[in-house]
């Protein structure tokens, strides 16, 4: 790892841990709650303690401001969810768009086990290869998704991020198992950051609870967008998160400190 790619891996995260509040949204899912005044929410879930947040590079001007010092990742494939096939991730911007950008690292999504795996293993290894040539850090989205997949599942996710580790990433991002013992499995799997996705958890505390298992299994955070930047209050969710990456407290600890209702 180059010196570069060190100091900006250190901009988007602390001390090797990460809480990454992703909104490239925008393009997958339109203009959702939370995303219009995109400004008022990158403001929010960094006063809240985010690391960092991620969106397209066209969103770049509006993330600039207010980040209160967070660093910022710029995204670089998509698709909709009104296009024929979700699971397609074309290629948005380049590297060299991204540095334009202001952006600290560089993301990139690929669909393991999708129709479209090789193309995504293709641009994902000219991706991390341009991104060295800058010293700019890649954070792989590596999903287990395809028809004959469960999203889920510990096997499938441990491939996933090893193929990121494989194509050249710095920090892994994919789904949580469910359960921190079979998330061990995941991180194991890999001498690289793991970050969990935000999935679908029913509540504060199930999602916190969530954090904590990938935590214990030796994940290092979170890369989780709708839960926080849609949540009532981003900024309280934000700093509920991020103490549970950063100070090692529990899901019931994180909830109570932020302020956040104590679910019964």
């Amino acid at each position: 790892m180059t010196a570069g790619t060190a100091a900006r891996l250190d901009r988007i995260g602390t001390d090797g841990r990460y809480v990454v509040v992703p909104m490239d949204h925008g393009i997958t899912l339109g203009p959702v709650k939370g995303l219009k005044d995109i400004e008022s929410t990158i403001d929010a879930v960094t006063r809240g303690g985010a690391d960092s947040v991620l969106t397209q590079k066209g969103i770049a001007p509006r993330v600039h401001g207010n980040t209160n010092g967070a660093g910022y990742i710029a995204h670089l494939n998509g698709s909709t969810v009104i296009g024929p096939d979700a699971n397609d991730k074309r290629t948005t911007g380049s590297v060299k768009a991204a540095i334009r950008a202001g952006a600290d690292a560089v993301s990139f999504h690929i669909n393991v086990g999708s129709n479209h795996e090789r193309e995504q293993i293709e641009e994902l290894a000219k991706l991390t290869d341009e991104a060295a040539e800058y010293g700019m850090p890649v954070l792989a989205m590596t999903y287990a998704r395809g028809p004959d997949i469960e999203g889920d599942d510990p096997e499938a996710l441990g491939h996933a991020v090893r193929l990121g580790e494989e194509l050249g990433a710095d920090v892994i991002k994919t789904g949580y198992s469910g359960d921190a013992e079979s998330f061990e499995h995941v991180c194991e799997s890999t001498r690289l950051p793991v970050l969990i996705a935000g999935g679908s958890p029913e509540g504060d505390l199930a999602a916190l609870r969530d954090v904590r298992g990938a935590m214990d299994a030796g994940g290092a955070g979170v890369s989780m967008g709708r839960t926080i930047f849609q949540h009532d209050d981003p900024e309280k969710m934000a700093r509920a998160v991020s103490l549970v990456v950063h100070d090692d407290v529990s899901a019931e600890e994180a909830l109570e400190a932020a302020g956040l209702a104590v679910e019964a």
